[in-house]
């Protein structure tokens, strides 16, 4: 079967496109054709061809809309029936595509998620390739879930990089591949960032409620049904229920007093114990519990002697520091963290709010060292 149908057509091209939130100009860039003939090719004043929707699909990865089943039930069927039938698919093809996953989830605390994008995207066109080869139902599910947890990640990096339009598009792929494999996890995992993007925006008790949910869904006990504890604490906290925010708390110390350390701890879905601290330390500081300051203080001492060194994870807990010094009224130490931690060039565009709310703080108290943290912020991320 020719994985290119010829049933594509032009509006489907756009259709794909404008899913994925990019412009015809971006688009261009991706496939190297120039922006007037991908506007010729979807209205239809060209004919669309194989290659073109390889770049396509190539370009936008599996989560395009290139990839959905055809309307017509009975041939959707008979073609899956197809796909199924025999495997020309290496026995360590699929391995090494999830070994390939793993890689990126534990490059996501070093990388910069622009970088990062660029790989996941990589993967996802050689799987997209991968979607139409011939294989058996157990290499289809496998090949669902890497995809799944692919595009989960490229949600994640969205996120960081403020674009919620491709976080929205990607992160959709990843729910309705978790469906279709009948994967709890990355289900739950979905609500869970989805939960981490709504904080960030300022919507607090719809990340907790998002939270709740991935609870429910989530394997007890699993990565994400801790992660989602303390994202729900988290969400709490900004809402001042103190009440919630510390049941969160002891819950997620509860799970994690019988989690072993994961083989790769730096794995961006794999719980490390050691987060527990930093996630402590970020919800105190959030409402305002003096205890905050002897977390944040112990998180960054840990972080500094580490034997892999987590430069994002450090501004973030100077952040964390500095938000308790302000609450503890000690501002010119907390404009000392703070600009270590703009300063350093690790922040993404989803912390930018907490660099904002830390200078208005130290504000209050000290307006020349809060226009030190602001200048130096505006010099080391001009837009």
């Amino acid at each position: 079967m020719d994985p290119w149908r010829e049933d594509v057509t032009g509006e489907r091209l756009r259709a794909a496109r404008e899913a994925a939130g990019l412009s015809l100009s971006a688009m261009a860039a991706r496939t190297h054709y120039s922006k007037a003939l991908l506007g010729l090719l979807e209205t239809g004043q060209r004919t669309v061809r194989a290659e073109h929707v390889r770049a396509y699909a190539d370009a936008l990865g599996v989560g395009s809309a290139l990839f959905i089943e055809p309307v017509d039930g009975e041939r959707a069927a008979a073609e899956w029936m197809q796909r199924a039938a025999v495997s020309d698919i290496g026995g360590d093809t699929l391995e090494r595509l999830e070994l390939a996953v793993d890689d990126l989830a534990a490059a996501y605390p070093t990388t910069a998620p622009g970088e990062l994008l660029v790989r996941i995207r990589q993967h996802l066109g050689y799987a997209g390739r991968l979607m139409d080869s011939r294989k058996t139902l157990t290499q289809h599910r496998r090949l669902l879930v890497a995809v799944g947890w692919l595009s989960l990640l490229g949600s994640t990096c969205h996120i960081d990089l403020g674009d919620t339009p491709s976080a929205a598009a990607r992160g959709h792929l990843a729910w309705k591949l978790a469906d279709e494999a009948q994967h709890l996890e990355i289900s739950a995992w979905c609500l869970e960032t989805r939960a981490w993007q709504l904080l960030t925006a300022g919507e607090f008790t719809a990340a907790a409620e998002l939270s709740r949910q991935a609870q429910a869904i989530a394997p007890e006990g699993s990565s994400v049904h801790i992660q989602a504890t303390a994202q729900e604490g988290r969400a709490l906290a900004r809402l001042g229920d103190s009440t919630g925010t510390y049941g969160a708390l002891c819950r997620v110390a509860r799970l994690v007093s019988a989690l072993n350390v994961p083989d790769r701890p730096e794995h961006h879905f794999r719980y490390d114990p050691a987060k527990s601290d930093a996630y402590v330390a970020t919800t105190l500081a959030w409402l305002g519990d003096p205890a905050a300051e002897s977390y944040a203080r112990h998180v960054l001492t840990d972080l500094s002697g580490a034997t892999s060194t987590r430069p994002r994870r450090i501004a973030s807990a100077n952040l964390d520091l500095g938000l308790a010094l302000v609450a503890a009224d000690k501002p010119d130490e907390a404009a000392d963290v703070a600009l270590a931690a703009v300063t350093s060039g690790r922040l993404v565009p989803s912390n930018y709010w907490r660099v904002t709310e830390l200078v208005t703080g130290i504000e209050d108290r000290d307006t020349a060292d809060a226009a030190v943290v602001r200048e130096a912020f505006r010099d080391t991320y001009r837009p």
